[in-house]
């Protein structure tokens, strides 16, 4: 799973206002879902041998080659672009090129040594003067501060303390102006040619160049230099300086007589990885055309390297991802085993879907709904399992319980047979591969045991499963999969909660209204959705449209777009300029 903070969602359920029983009806075959083979999956894909799992690894590909051919074995009809898989590109790392090069003060820096680039930099050469901006901050809310008050940087590098005053901790008052993509951004704004950071902390080292969702480049070159040749630069004064940002909390920028010339090449390593995707052909003549999606991911941490999202970052031990997600991807092998075999009671299709680089930002996922291998209307329900493998005390979450008009009263029926705890959570959204379902206004059900100590962690092995109650888990999942599939009409979508995360907004005065890509890589922002009667909406904004800019000011990704919302106002008029069909329009949005 995404992220430990989590909503939950829902599948599956419409057009009858009960369920329909189907224990009278006799299947050909009477397959059990049986805890050892749910327990057999969950150990081959969490061994140490699948190394984590992460995506285009050794261990991410064997993984999806046992869960293809248990497909196969299972006598499930192919649904990829590929036999069963769905290749997507996936950025697996960033590495600067030996021709990268920086020569500061007519001196040549080493790479790695002296200087590294920062991952959301730009490439090409570069020549200026220097300006030294103190921490870069531009703040006028319960702090005023500008270290660009009186000085120009037109044609200028702008040299910059990372971090803040009295140092990076979750209670400082400078923690929402700190990010080095906020602070080079706003360089950016003020014409500077490029950016280069210095710790804050002299005992720190240089950053690690690594690929993470903040890789996207800000249209301008950012480096990061040692502290070392930051006090050279600045004739030994940068202790002195920094003191007295420190303590007069007042700017102390002046441009430097000194010169920046050199030349970037950041390279992204790009693979070619796949979701799989099986399916189940239904059998009514008009019903089959109709699909319900079962879906998890199958991806993991790796071996938990920084910007992984793991715990204990830096551990460089793997992370088998017993619960997150071989016990969501057990389940799907064992359902698709027992609803092939029972197909002869299947009115919908089903498509089972393993989605991978799911912790890199729901990848697989987004991927899918954007380039679907089915009419995206034509599906009716999506189920997602992930993290099913801890139950205690015989509950479940459900999570997505509003997004269709009879869910919960489905689940409540059928739960008479089952007897679980159910946890109901009526939200559409959450960090999980459901979301990107329920963006798209498909009805979505998430199935989910909760958070614990051994989350996005090492200790996330096999042996700490509750195998019993995932069985429990699995067998009320076919149950529900089977009813939604037979029922007479589909479920009508209704949308519950919010289509993007409330804690991506709380530091935001307004909203506009409308679901970011979150993952394209075009040069602007790409609307996945907009609320009908939101600003963007009322503004005429629709899904498919590309903001790329905002008040006059450069949107490139969704970074830049958090950045410029963040400057916004209530009541305020903006201009926003977007491309729709290759056309350029400029909309008001009335905020």
């Amino acid at each position: 799973m995404k992220n430990s903070t989590y909503f939950i969602l829902l599948t599956l359920i419409v057009g009858c206002s009960n369920p329909i029983k189907i224990s009278n009806q006799t299947p050909s075959h009477d397959p059990k879902i049986t805890e050892a083979e749910l327990l057999a999956h969950i150990k081959y894909l969490s061994d140490n041998k699948r190394e984590g799992r992460f995506p285009g690894s050794k261990g991410s590909k064997e993984a999806i080659d046992y869960i293809s051919k248990q497909f196969k074995t299972n006598n499930i009809l192919p649904g990829g672009t590929k036999d069963f898989l769905q290749p997507f590109e996936f950025i697996a790392g960033i590495k600067a090129d030996n021709d990268t090069r920086l020569v500061l003060d007519g001196k040549d820096l080493s790479l790695n040594k002296d200087f590294i680039p920062i991952e959301f930099s730009s490439n090409g050469k570069f020549e200026g003067e220097i300006a030294f901006v103190g921490y870069g901050f531009l703040i006028n809310d319960s702090i005023s501060w500008n270290d660009y008050k009186g000085i120009n940087l037109d044609g200028k590098w702008a040299l910059i303390f990372s971090g803040a005053p009295g140092g990076d901790h979750p209670h400082s008052k400078f923690r929402n102006h700190s990010a080095l993509r906020k602070k080079a951004i706003l360089a950016k704004d003020k014409n500077a040619l490029g950016v280069i950071f210095v710790n804050q902390k002299g005992n720190e080292g240089l950053k690690t160049l690594k690929h993470t969702p903040n890789s996207l480049s800000i249209g301008i070159p950012v480096i990061q230099i040692k502290r070392d040749i930051a006090n050279q630069l600045l004739s030994q004064r940068l202790n002195d300086l920094q003191i007295k940002l420190d303590e007069q909390k007042q700017p102390q920028s002046f441009s430097i007589d000194k010169n920046i010339r050199g030349e970037l090449k950041l390279k992204r390593e790009i693979k070619l990885i796949p979701n799989v995707i099986g399916i189940i052909p239904g059998n009514d003549l008009k019903l089959k055309e109709e699909y319900i999606v079962l879906g998890a991911h199958f991806d993991h941490l790796g071996l938990g390297e920084q910007g992984s999202g793991s715990l204990m970052p830096g551990s460089k031990l793997i992370h088998n991802g017993a619960d997150d997600n071989s016990s969501g991807t057990a389940a799907l092998l064992e359902l698709s085993s027992k609803l092939s075999k029972n197909k002869g009671l299947l009115k919908r299709s089903i498509i089972l879907m393993g989605y991978n680089a799911e912790e890199e930002g729901l990848l697989g996922s987004k991927y899918f709904v954007n380039n679907p291998t089915v009419d995206l209307q034509s599906i009716v329900a999506m189920i997602n399992m992930d993290m099913i493998g801890r139950m205690s005390n015989n509950a479940v979450t459900v999570g997505g319980t509003g997004t269709a008009n009879i869910f919960e009263s489905t689940l409540k029926e059928i739960n008479k047979d089952h007897n679980l705890k159910l946890k109901m959570s009526p939200e559409g959204f959450g960090p999980s591969d459901h979301a990107s379902f329920y963006i798209n206004n498909i009805p979505v059900l998430f199935f989910f045991t909760g958070t614990h100590s051994d989350y996005h962690k090492p200790s996330d092995d096999w042996q700490r499963i509750n195998i019993e109650g995932q069985k429990k888990i699995t067998d009320f999942i076919y149950d529900l999969t089977l009813n939604l599939s037979r029922m007479s009409e589909k479920p009508v979508f209704k949308e519950s909660g919010p289509k993007q995360a409330t804690q991506a907004r709380s530091t935001f005065k307004v909203t506009l209204g409308i679901m970011p890509s979150y993952v394209s890589d075009e040069k602007g922002l790409v609307i996945d959705g907009v609320r009908k009667n939101g600003p963007a909406g009322k503004a005429g904004i629709k899904k498919g449209d590309m903001i790329i800019s905002i008040k006059g000011k450069e949107v490139n990704s969704i970074y830049d777009y958090m950045y410029r919302l963040e400057k916004l106002e209530p009541g305020e008029v903006v201009k926003v300029t977007i491309i729709r069909e290759g056309e350029e329009l400029t909309l008001a949005i009335n905020l």
